[in-house]
């Protein structure tokens, strides 16, 4: 993932309040991307 990316995801993460600062600098690229894909991705099941 390029640092633009992972800036974005982190600023989403963040704003979102589910990790503070220090956390998500322990985390990952996969896991950044996990928890970003969890927290805003939408999925076709959630308009069913």
């Amino acid at each position: 993932m390029s640092q633009l990316a992972r800036e974005s995801k982190v600023k989403d993460l963040l704003a979102k309040q589910k990790f503070n600062e220090k956390e998500i600098s322990e985390m990952t690229d996969p896991q950044i991307e996990y928890y970003h894909w969890l927290y805003f991705e939408d999925s076709i099941y959630d308009y069913m």
